[in-house]
């Protein structure tokens, strides 16, 4: 799930407005209209590049079904399918940020962009990582056994890898950080897809790199179920190619928002069918966190789940996430911009998502079951309130201080012209 993305964009967001707050200072309206008098095929792409609370709150909706998930199987057996929403929410903002970038520069700075990924994501991480390693070496309990290969394998984003290639259960080579699989598809998606955005922006007309996005959405699907066999589960589900459309199909709303103008006919329906929709989609993911088991065996259900289900979910994410963006008067909206529920999607929603599982086994390993759900969500809570203070927010201040110098090579422009750990 991965709340990385969710609350990893976050960095960019706030890099990006002080960016156009740096160019509305350096030249006038006019110099500006003159730079890219069209946003280059995108013409909404910076005005749709600010940070939306509602995204912020569902981020921490998502979160809670993953933790609760993790502890509680029982009561949300279908939890696993807030890390699609994930998935989702990270593709949009993503792919809007780019977009946002290429439309007012003609280029994406590719160096800034992996900085502030790793500044965003890997201190953290590695923080986890020692602690597990820490406990593992120090103490005996089950739960970090051999945590040393999981730190490692997590380090370097390639648990989704090690988990895809295993038969039949999962084993527990990566322990305590078998969650970080969710982690390392979107590190993987980071690595990939502002490449392939740039090439597509370089080579295509702005319709094209629309079509061609959708069209990428597609091929996850064709792919899934070239690959379907009961064999095959754990290779569909941890798979970034296989698990791409999810990513994509946030990415797929990012480039038509970018594409539509404000006065576009086309824009004020969206608008509309997605206030419509915006509270069936999310009564929809809560239904199926609560009755469907996703992870488990569902009988002829399965197939369906694991081939045309992960592209169900990522519509009703990318439904939801257009809804969210579009219509920020909603009830639906306005709930979900609550304040203390927004800060939370913003700053602690990572460091929620790597510390719960480390601290579900903590507390499995010690024999704490009742209160389990409670004391999960209270030490989580200071280990993320811990992390955000002394870890990501110094690494969110210094990704503020660093920018790419004039002329560097890394902006590439268009010629001026419990259970298994989900």
């Amino acid at each position: 799930m991965s709340r990385a993305v969710s609350v990893s964009v976050t960095t960019d967001e706030r890099e990006a407005e002080g960016e156009r707050e740096a160019a509305g200072r350096s030249s006038g309206p006019d110099e500006s209209s003159r730079r890219a008098p069209s946003g280059r095929g995108f013409p909404s792409a910076s005005a749709r590049s600010g940070r939306v609370d509602g995204l912020d709150g569902l981020r921490t909706v998502a979160v809670a079904m993953v933790l609760v998930y993790h502890v509680r199987p029982d009561l949300l057996p279908g939890g696993a399918v807030a890390v699609g929403v994930f998935f989702t929410i990270s593709g949009f903002v993503i792919t809007r940020l780019l977009l946002a970038e290429y439309a007012r520069t003609g280029g994406i700075g590719l160096r800034g962009f992996y900085r502030r990924r790793w500044l965003r994501l890997v201190p953290a991480l590695l923080v986890v990582c020692a602690a597990c390693v820490v406990l593992a070496l120090t103490t005996s309990l089950w739960g970090f056994d051999g945590a040393w290969a999981g730190a490692g394998l997590a380090a370097v984003f390639v648990v989704n890898i090690v988990r895809a290639g295993e038969a039949g259960s999962y084993s527990d080579m990566t322990g305590p950080l078998a969650h970080s699989w969710s982690l390392s598809v979107e590190e993987q998606f980071y690595l990939l897809w502002p490449l392939a955005l740039l090439f597509l922006l370089r080579r295509c007309r702005a319709r094209a790199v629309l079509l061609c996005t959708a069209a990428l959405c597609a091929l996850p699907v064709l792919w899934r179920c070239e690959l379907w066999n009961p064999d095959a589960a754990h290779r569909i589900y941890n798979g970034t190619d296989t698990r791409a459309d999810q990513l994509l199909a946030g990415a797929l709303v990012a480039v038509v928002l970018a594409r539509l103008r404000a006065d576009d006919p086309r824009l004020a329906t969206l608008r509309r069918w997605a206030g419509r929709l915006a509270w069936p989609t999310l009564g929809l993911l809560f239904l199926t966190a609560w009755k469907v088991p996703v992870t488990g065996d569902a009988g002829a259900w399965t197939a369906v789940w694991y081939t045309v289900g992960f592209l169900a979910v990522a519509v009703v994410s990318a439904t939801l996430v257009a809804g969210l963006e579009l219509r920020r008067d909603t009830r639906l909206s306005r709930v979900l911009s609550v304040a203390p529920v927004t800060w939370v999607g913003r700053n602690l929603s990572y460091g929620v998502y790597l510390w719960h599982y480390p601290i579900v086994r903590l507390l499995a390993s010690l024999g704490v079951r009742d209160g389990r759900l409670s004391a999960t969500v209270v030490l989580t809570t200071v280990m993320a309130l811990l992390s955000y203070a002394l870890v990501e927010a110094p690494c969110l201040r210094r990704g503020r201080r660093v920018r790419s110098a004039p002329g560097d090579l890394s902006a590439v422009s268009r010629p001026t012209a419990a259970p298994p750990a989900t």
